[in-house]
């Protein structure tokens, strides 16, 4: 423990231990060989904009689970790699934290392109990663544990929302994405499901970008077009990573405003807002499992214990650091319970954990790897927080194989 932290920052650790696994044994850590964190973010590159909080929510975790005492009476250590937005090297730098630091769990990886690089070598080695970012599904690993979205927890009920009365009663949606299989596949669900609902192959358009895309100009203006032909128009967008910086201020500088063609990101947070001028983004959309905003006892926990740990209390908190946590939490319940870090052994313990999230809901975690989440829709504010203006009744179970994707929508979805 660092006995030097300043007394917020200890105090705001400790509050938040009870929900934390307690060790079931206190050795002195000099006894026994630390556990081992591996972070697998990327520190630098066109993904470093989201995925750095991400990092740094996991070594609060950390210090937060020392100082109550770790786990099993062991410290945990924290062993971070940068993959530096690179695909291929993710794979490289996973292959590293599981051979050669010998890591007994790795939180990370944020685009789908990365976790599927990295996906054969913790299946190779044995290693579980917990992956906390919204995600097209079509994917079960017994290696890896996925505590963000799968399409029905998050794309699907989002387009209902901009087709119903209160979101705009769209009957034109544009998607925008990244070029990469997230995008293109959660539009695949998208397009099938929005056809299922009578809206014809006409009244959709679909555009990709590639990662850090910074002319928007064209494509603004393709969309204006679209939407000017009549019929209610609203904007998906499945961009990823800094290219959504130049994206909203060219909707801002083409006065797209929400009350005419409504947007919602499903990779737009409080984080990426946080560096842009969002007056001329209020009232457009995200949808999430869980806002900064949501007023629950754990959320004002979570709020309190990562600016204290930060040490700035302007800094915000997002969907995919509440999945981290929630990861986190369960993963160290997991070895509690199971009383070692083996992965199989740990594997099996997590089937059913349960934890008290900062969405205000209890979040298990079910058999096929993924969690029962809520779904919420956030207005963009002038201050770069979201006013929640809709959320479902209670947690929605995954179903991380769609009915809408012809070739697997006989799997077992839930």
């Amino acid at each position: 423990m660092n006995h030097r932290m300043p007394i917020t920052r200890r105090a705001a650790l400790a509050s938040f231990g009870a929900a934390i696994a307690a060790p079931s044994i206190r050795p002195s850590f000099a006894q026994a060989a630390p556990i081992r964190v591996g972070v697998l973010h990327s520190l630098s590159g066109t993904m470093a904009i989201s995925e750095t909080a991400l990092r740094d929510t996991v070594l609060m975790m950390v210090e937060a689970q020392n100082a109550k005492g770790g786990i099993l009476g062991r410290r945990l250590e924290a062993v971070v790699v940068d993959p530096a937005s690179n695909w291929p090297l993710f794979a490289e730098k996973a292959r590293e934290l599981l051979a050669v630091s010998r890591v007994d769990v790795t939180f990370g990886c944020w685009t789908s392109v990365s976790r599927k690089s990295v996906l054969p070598v913790f299946e190779e080695l044995n290693g579980l990663l917990f992956y906390p970012v919204q995600y097209e599904g079509e994917e079960e690993s017994r290696n890896i544990f996925y505590t963000g979205a799968a399409p029905n927890q998050q794309a699907i009920p989002a387009v209902e929302y901009l087709m119903s009365a209160d979101g705009g009663s769209a009957r034109r949606i544009a998607l925008l994405g990244t070029d990469y299989v997230y995008p293109r596949t959660t539009n695949r669900i998208l397009r099938a499901f929005l056809i299922s609902k009578g809206i014809p192959e006409s009244d959709i358009m679909e555009e990709y970008t590639p990662f850090g895309h910074s002319d928007w100009q064209g494509i603004v203006s393709r969309v204006k077009r679209f939407a000017g032909e009549g019929k209610k128009t609203a904007i998906v967008s499945t961009i990823n990573g800094d290219a959504n910086v130049p994206f909203y201020r060219e909707l801002g500088n083409q006065g797209i405003k929400a009350e005419d063609i409504p947007s919602v990101a499903f990779s737009v947070g409080e984080e990426e807002l946080a560096g842009i001028d969002t007056r001329p983004l209020v009232g457009h959309l995200a949808a999430w499992n869980y806002f900064m905003s949501v007023d629950s006892p754990a959320n004002t926990a979570f709020k309190t214990m990562w600016q204290a740990y930060i040490r700035n209390p302007r800094r915000v908190t997002n969907d995919p650091m509440e999945a981290t946590l929630v990861g986190f939490q369960m993963w160290a319940q997991a070895v509690a319970q199971a009383g070692t870090t083996n992965v199989d052994a740990v594997r099996t313990a997590m089937y059913g954990q349960k934890v008290d999230a900062p969405s205000g809901y209890t979040l298990e975690m079910h058999r096929n790897h993924h969690l029962s989440k809520p779904v919420m829709i956030g207005e963009v504010q002038a201050d770069g927080q979201f006013n929640i203006v809709w959320r479902t009744p209670g947690p929605i179970v995954a179903e991380n194989w769609s009915p809408f994707i012809p070739e697997n929508a006989n799997r077992r979805r839930g």
